[in-house]
């Protein structure tokens, strides 16, 4: 699927497809096939788990050092909530966080990031796409 952002200045997703996204800056594009985590603030870095159920506290940790506003947590091909536990740290500092399927996180992180919003986008992406 073909994603359209409004401003082409932040780090954009492109395209959507079953176990990648196609990631923009400045015009150059790059397909990613490994989860991974996106900011508006040129935040991009491989987030080191390949399932759900590999998720831990410390992969949200890591995402409440960035200190964004918000976090949009794509949970793969479906939604999925993680436990209340592993978000202790993003509560401590008041950082909000959105749980979406990996394709509407893709959607809303263009959308907040093209109005210029700090954001991270953590991206869970299924290696099967089921």
């Amino acid at each position: 699927m073909k994603l359209q952002p409004d401003r082409l200045d932040v780090q954009s997703i492109l395209a959507y497809g079953p176990g990648w996204i196609g990631l923009g800056n400045h015009g150059v594009a790059e397909k990613i096939d490994y989860s991974i985590v996106i900011g508006s603030r040129g935040e991009k870095f491989a987030w080191n788990c390949t399932a759900f159920e590999q998720l831990t506290a410390e992969h949200f940790a890591q995402l409440a050092e960035l200190k964004p506003e918000l976090v949009i947590f794509g949970s793969g091909s479906r939604l999925r909530f993680p436990p209340p536990a592993f978000l202790r740290a993003l509560m401590a500092q008041r950082i909000g966080l959105e749980t979406m399927d990996t394709l509407a996180a893709c959607r809303t992180y263009n959308i907040l990031a093209g109005e210029g919003r700090q954001v991270v986008a953590a991206l869970l992406l299924d290696s099967q796409g089921a």
